[in-house]
């Protein structure tokens, strides 16, 4: 198989999903509170089995989930996307022991991950982040009794504090963290050396139970569970260490260059269930004497729409294949391919509102819905802008090469 074409196999894998999306994820969805975490959408995502193959399968498979799911349930792939997006540290980085306790959860859906990366200061600039992992030695022993924080009352404990003293408290802020403060685990990235960079980060894995982690639920523009998290002196353990202690750039980086062309799978399934839409409304709606369909200024910004998100489609399909093939060009390739298919979405989304009018505007419409959706993945994950700074940053470095 070729970058740039699917087998009949993947063909009938997305149109199934479609489907079971459309049909047992999507009414589950429309139960879900916004701004909080689906724990029964989550656990069915499970029982399909889908969030098991988060581990077992390749980029290219996880591009086709979260098109295919993106298409017919935008929150059930995100619900997917989120598992994947806080527990891949944990499968590709963590001990035995760490992915033994938790990713049997995880793949069952019972168990909710994070990814607590983004600080107030530090969004685009990963590198710059501020929540401090300071030793206990330098702390004078310090302990903590502040409550613990995160998850509903509802949910059961998951893990304990750590046996034995900590080696390191947590101190700071995260903020725009998906599925906080509701999540049973995150994977968060903390500096451990003072002024070293990037090169200064560990990646810890950290129970929502821990004492000193609080955290409160934010309200954005999109329905998805979304927060910030406070730590006051939370005790972590050489066991809770992710990879390697001040290499954890390196677990956050890794996990980005195989998110990021999903994100532009996600945003692809968005733009193609708004150019479908877009199709059915043109071809039906009375205007002028005709179908707007005849009208050319619709029916060739109907072909840019199919123009752009095929082009973004492939590019998507060609970073995935890259990235299960080990191509050195995976961070050039990711980049490119969320950087287009994401612009593109919000291009196609925008247009198909423009095409369907006023009743596109109308609270429930598919395409409000896909208009509030679609803003975000422009921003997180690496906004616009850093893509074509990480763009830039490789094509200069390989005419350097040369």
């Amino acid at each position: 198989m070729t970058a740039f074409s699917l087998e009949p196999a993947q063909l009938a894998w997305c149109a199934e999903l479609r489907t079971l999306a459309a049909e047992r994820l999507h009414p589950l969805a429309d139960k879900g509170a916004p701004g909080h975490v689906n724990r029964a959408l989550v656990a069915e995502l499970g029982s399909l089995g889908l969030l098991g193959r988060l581990f077992t399968s390749g980029a290219l498979d996880l591009c086709l989930m979260r098109e295919s799911l993106a298409y017919a349930c935008t929150e059930a792939e995100t619900a997917l996307a989120l598992q994947g997006l806080g527990a891949h540290p944990v499968h590709a980085y963590g001990t035995e022991t760490q992915r033994a306790r938790w990713l049997p959860r995880v793949t069952a859906g019972t168990a909710i991950a994070a990814f607590a990366l983004s600080e107030p200061g530090a969004g685009s600039d990963a590198a710059a982040l501020e929540l401090r992992a300071e030793t206990d030695d330098s702390r004078g022993g310090r302990s903590s009794d502040t409550s613990p924080g995160g998850r509903s009352s509802d949910t059961p404990a998951l893990a304990a504090a750590p046996d034995g003293p900590a080696r390191w408290r947590l101190t700071g802020e995260k903020c725009w963290i998906s599925n906080a403060p509701e999540a049973d685990f995150y994977t968060v990235f903390a500096r451990t050396t003072p002024g070293a960079g990037a090169r200064g980060v560990t990646a810890f894995l950290v129970p929502a139970d821990r004492p000193g982690l609080t955290g409160r639920g934010l309200d954005m523009l999109s329905p998805h569970p979304i927060g910030a998290l406070d730590f006051d002196a939370v005790p972590v353990t050489a066991d809770d260490v992710l990879g390697e202690a001040d290499r954890g750039f390196r677990v956050a980086m890794g996990t980005l260059n195989l998110f990021r062309p999903s994100v532009g799978a996600f945003a692809v399934g968005m733009a193609q269930a708004a150019l479908d839409a877009t199709l059915a409304h043109t071809a039906g709606r009375d205007a002028f004497g005709g179908k707007l369909r005849d009208l050319q200024a619709v029916s060739h910004q109907v072909a840019e729409m199919a123009l752009r998100t095929e082009a973004a489609r492939l590019m998507v399909h060609a970073a995935a294949s890259a990235h299960d093939a080990d191509d050195p060009d995976v961070p050039l390739r990711s980049a490119m391919a969320k950087l287009l298919a994401t612009e593109t979405a919000q291009y196609v989304v925008d247009t198909a509102v423009q095409l369907h009018g006023a009743r596109a505007l109308q609270r429930g419409h598919l395409l409000e819905h896909l208009y509030r959706e679609v803003r975000a993945p422009r921003i997180y994950e690496g906004a616009s802008e850093v893509q074509r700074g990480i763009i830039a940053k490789e094509l200069y470095a390989r005419q350097e090469a040369r």
